[in-house]
């Protein structure tokens, strides 16, 4: 296994400015491009403008949110935190591409090696942004992530429709878009609203809760699809869910459970007190008088929603609700 380190304050400074004198001498303006060759595209991310090269020859790309699509967009990547990447990527044993690690201890010197013209950042690796941009300081980066205070379902299409214009993707990017929203208006039209809804997240061996709204992937389905909370109390975004006790999830006797099985994304193949979702709730006294368990009312997410919480996770998580509600 390759040793993953993080790269050091002092380590940082002194490889920037090893960058930055090979930068020296080149002119601050790119120079015109012939016929034929690239071009470029402007769009807006979470920073303001960011006018990338089109087509982006190298890409390092960052974000779980926005991998798996890139993937079946056919995009070459040269870099990527392949450890916290879901499986089935085309690249993720590949070794020529850069292996940054975790965001925990990421290998940022990777990076550098990758020479990257286009960093698709995100997610767990956010809080990098500012040294990608002292590294590899001739690469664009481009970050879109969900905005706090933003409609999530907002977000993604906006995540989802600038990458199209990036990778000249516009129709893939629309049917993304339009196959999201179709799946939405199913749930809509399908859901009784006098019906409650509760949202836990399993991990651990444990069942715990996610706030509507705020909880963790699924706290959002509820702003989304209108749905109407079994328990209204606060939560935080915590990964785990929040210290609610199942007890608590049982009296409030919700007609529909949604989960969120955290460690069937990370646990279920390294793991072996590794216990699947409908394993904890099937086996939980507190819940069997529960009228979402009794009549079969329990919808899970996608098995890697904890490494992949793009468009087509909560397109297929919708979907799947929609045919629960519409199959009673």
């Amino acid at each position: 296994m390759r040793s993953i380190r993080p790269l050091t304050a002092t380590p940082l400074v002194a490889l920037a400015a090893v960058i930055l004198a090979g930068c020296a001498g080149t002119t601050a303006d790119a120079e015109p491009a012939a016929e034929g060759e690239a071009t470029s595209v402007t769009v807006e991310d979470n920073h303001g403008e960011q006018t990338v090269t089109t087509p982006p020859k190298r890409v390092v790309a960052t974000d779980n949110r926005t991998i798996a699509m890139l993937d079946s967009w056919g995009v070459d990547v040269v870099g990527a935190p392949l450890d916290i990447f879901p499986a089935g990527l085309s690249f993720k044993d590949d070794p020529n591409v850069a292996n940054l690690g975790n965001h925990r201890e990421p290998d940022l010197e990777a990076v550098v090696a990758a020479e990257p013209d286009l960093i698709v950042n995100g997610q767990r690796f956010s809080t990098y942004y500012g040294d990608f941009k002292t590294l590899v300081p001739d690469a664009a980066i481009v970050e879109l992530d969900p905005r706090d205070g933003e409609p999530l379902d907002a977000e993604l299409k906006r995540q989802v429709t600038a990458l199209g214009e990036i990778f000249g993707k516009q129709d893939e990017a629309a049917a993304l878009v339009a196959d999201f929203d179709a799946a939405i208006e199913r749930v809509k039209a399908a859901y009784d609203k006098s019906e409650t809804v509760m949202g836990v997240i399993t991990s651990g061996g444990e069942i715990n809760y996610a706030a509507p709204t705020t909880g963790r992937t699924l706290g959002p389905v509820y702003d989304i699809l209108g749905l109407t909370p079994a328990l209204e109390s606060e939560g935080s975004t915590d990964h785990q869910g929040d210290d609610i006790s199942v007890e608590a999830v049982a009296s409030s006797n919700p007609d529909w459970i949604l989960v969120m099985d955290r460690d069937a994304a990370v646990s279920v193949n390294t793991d072996e007190a590794y216990t699947p979702a409908n394993d904890l709730i099937s086996d939980s006294e507190a819940l069997q008088n529960v009228t979402a368990v009794k009549e079969g009312n329990v919808v899970y997410m996608p098995q890697g929603t904890y490494l992949n919480e793009g468009i087509e996770t909560y397109t297929q998580f919708f979907s799947d609700l929609a045919d629960a509600l519409e199959g009673r």
